[in-house]
């Protein structure tokens, strides 16, 4: 069965909340990329990393089982180096198959209270 969604995802509005204030890794601020893949292929991603003033980074490889969903939080992508928190950013996914894929932040920069939010990401198949 051919996958539902698209192959590229962008999210414009990125900035992991810092500090946090809660437990780890509960209550951990981050920012977070909800990717399914219905398909009968596993996906291997390639997230690329744009901020406002420097260079792009990326690619980060992230692989999604066929016929799964996975979490992926922004804050432990590392290599090829960790997203700059409190930083703003936006960042492309490419997938070889397509995909659908949701962004969820989480914010616990405030003693005792937690924020959350989440959107679509926006899907375009244009290179």
């Amino acid at each position: 069965m051919a996958g539902l969604g698209a192959r590229v995802w962008v999210v414009p509005g990125g900035r992991i909340p810092f500090p946090s204030s809660g437990d780890e890794p509960e209550f951990t601020s981050f920012d977070q990329l909800c990717v399914l893949n219905t398909g009968d292929e596993p996906a291997a991603l390639e997230i690329t990393v744009y901020y406002e003033d420097r260079e792009p980074v990326g690619p980060y490889p992230v692989r999604i089982g066929a016929r799964r969903v996975r979490h992926v939080r922004l804050n432990d992508l590392v290599d090829p180096e960790a997203i700059v928190l409190g930083r703003r950013f936006g960042c492309v996914v490419r997938s070889p198959v397509p995909v659908v894929v949701q962004f969820l932040r989480q914010d616990t920069r405030l003693p005792g209270a937690v924020g959350m939010t989440g959107t679509m990401a926006f899907p375009t198949d244009l290179p």
